[in-house]
């Protein structure tokens, strides 16, 4: 029996994480956190009794308790419930999936627990992945990858040497304005960015998917996740999102992970590794695919790409404030305050202002997303 806390159990990463729960029995959720959704948290606190639920929002969690109050389970809150509900001593595995820089704190508290990590959340790696990896192999856990991509390139390295990787091949599907230039993206709204043609994600991760911005988060994730440089990690857009990703190894031969795009998927196989279970899902027809084709990615249509390899290496600082840029443009954007080719633009004003901090201590990672955070505002 393995036991589970999931920080962001009400978001997409998390409702599918729960999904795979129901389909093994060897699964056991010990703790669930949410921000502020309690509607539906109470809903699972009932279907799988949880011992503890964090709540960000404090007001929401004394709600919560309220309606709850029928159920054996604990309510925390704020920062102190995450990293309490990520350090419990009876876990295994802490998932985190929630959005984010609050993810760094408590995954780092787990990681000195001594519990593996599941990992779903970008920020935790992009800004802080010089503090997390070398945690991590301090305190002999595993950082899995739930992510498809990274997911695929975990497979794909399993029983290999990394040392003897060449390059790292990370598909994407290239999103809803693939082949779209800069006159027609001048042109689009909220609604269609929300549309992404294969994967269905939260509401931020698919504007990010269509500006290719989180592909290239992706990027700086696998170069903490894989220890490589970013120079070995090359971008090919493969719009049928079948294969997920692939590892070129010095000898020239290629290792792939193919599938249907399922991300529960990728989160069971982090739920289980080194095993893999049975699952009920649809299964790849080659037949009826037909083919499989490939594209560079379009970097000066989507500069966001072409930013985050800027910033990624520069490191220090840089993926800080590329991160945080993005965060906040995109919520003007869902606010339908910013248009759709400003947020590169504003990634790339805030990169472009900044004085970098080297290897930045997590105080520091904070303050940085609060001055980016305060400079947009100054802006926009």
């Amino acid at each position: 029996m393995k036991k589970l806390s999931i920080l962001g159990s009400t978001g997409s990463i998390g409702t599918q994480t729960l999904d795979v729960v129901r389909e093994n029995a060897d699964l056991h959720i010990t703790a669930l956190a949410a921000g502020s959704n309690i509607e539906l948290l109470e809903k699972q606190i009932r279907e799988f009794k949880p011992q503890y639920v964090a709540v960000w929002d404090e007001k929401k969690a004394l709600e919560l308790k309220d309606f709850i109050k029928d159920t054996n389970t604990k309510v925390v809150s704020g920062m102190d419930g995450l990293i309490f509900i990520s350090t419990l001593e009876e876990i295994d595995i802490v998932v985190t999936a929630v959005v984010g820089m609050i993810g760094i704190r408590p995954t780092v508290a787990a990681i000195k627990a001594g519990k593996h990590i599941a990992l779903a959340n970008k920020e935790t790696l992009v800004t802080a992945g010089h503090i997390i990896m070398p945690l991590s192999k301090e305190n002999k856990v595993n950082i899995l990858p739930v992510d498809s991509e990274h997911s695929a390139i975990f497979q794909s390295l399993n029983g290999e040497n990394p040392k003897e990787i060449h390059k790292i091949l990370l598909t994407a599907s290239g999103g809803p304005f693939r082949g779209k230039k800069i006159n027609e993206l001048a042109k689009v709204k909220l609604q269609d960015a929300l549309k992404h043609p294969n994967w269905a994600m939260g509401r931020k991760i698919t504007i990010d998917s269509s500006t290719l911005v989180n592909k290239g988060l992706e990027v700086i994730e696998a170069k903490w996740l894989f220890d490589t440089t970013m120079d070995q990690i090359q971008v090919v857009v493969q719009p049928q999102s079948i294969i997920h990703s692939m590892v070129e190894f010095i000898d020239g031969s290629i290792m792939a992970q193919l599938g249907l795009p399922d991300m529960k998927l990728p989160i069971q196989y982090a739920l289980f590794y080194p095993e893999r279970k049975s699952m009920q899902n649809e299964r790849l027809d080659f037949a009826k695919l037909g083919g499989i084709t490939f594209e560079d990615p379009d970097m000066e249509t989507f500069k966001g790409l072409k930013l985050a390899y800027q910033a990624g290496n520069i490191g220090d600082s840089m993926p800080t404030v590329f991160n945080a840029a993005n965060e906040m443009a995109v919520s003007k954007f869902l606010q339908e305050k910013m248009r759709y080719l400003d947020i590169a633009d504003t990634i790339e004003m805030c990169m472009s202002e900044h004085k970098i901090i080297k290897n930045p201590t997590v105080d520091q990672i904070i303050e940085i997303e609060q001055s980016v955070y305060e400079l947009i505002e100054s802006r926009c």
